[in-house]
């Protein structure tokens, strides 16, 4: 049975977002929530993993708001949460226990918690597919000053990732049985 894995698409993420900041994929959350309520269809299984940070003026705080869910992908009564306090949703939980069958993986940010979590689930000999169109990206700024464009960060990653999962759009995923 196929498992969506939706990584921390949290209102602090929305927040963190600008003019000046902006990320890839505007509309991640949304074809997230199609590809949540497609899977629901289907009864693939469903994981929501959730950052939760220590500091309280972090948005990621469990007490702050801010680390509420995206509407767009709400879980349900009954739906998996994975909490996790770093970047990689396997390290400090159960997930690898939890997991079996193909995955699919949405969410952000693609070059630090999705990158994380889809490099350990490849070395743990899972199939990984990346949700290319569901990844929300931020630009990075270089310790020499230059900012890579949200894009950019994006490529690089799902560059980085070929030898730990595939790409794929969410086109295709939808297209899915």
């Amino acid at each position: 049975m196929r498992t969506l894995i939706v990584i921390d698409l949290q209102e602090a993420m929305r927040a963190e977002r600008s003019v000046d900041w902006p990320w890839a994929n505007d509309a991640a959350p949304t074809v997230a929530g199609r590809l949540l309520d497609h899977a629901r269809a289907r009864g693939w299984r469903v994981i929501h993993v959730h950052h939760h940070g220590d500091d309280p003026a972090d948005g990621f705080h469990p007490l702050n708001p801010l680390c509420a869910a995206m509407a767009e992908v709400t879980p349900l009564p009954g739906e998996e949460i994975v909490v996790k306090r770093g970047s990689s949703a396997f390290i400090g939980t159960d997930l690898a226990e939890r997991l079996s069958g193909p995955l699919l993986i949405c969410g952000g940010e693609a070059n630090m918690c999705v990158e994380s979590t889809a490099r350990m689930a490849g070395n743990l000999g899972f199939a990984v597919t990346l949700v290319t169109d569901a990844l929300v990206c931020f630009p990075r700024r270089a310790q020499d000053g230059r900012v890579f464009p949200p894009q950019a960060v994006l490529d690089m990653s799902l560059a980085n990732l070929r030898s730990f999962a595939r790409a794929a759009t969410s086109e295709e995923i939808l297209s899915l049985p």
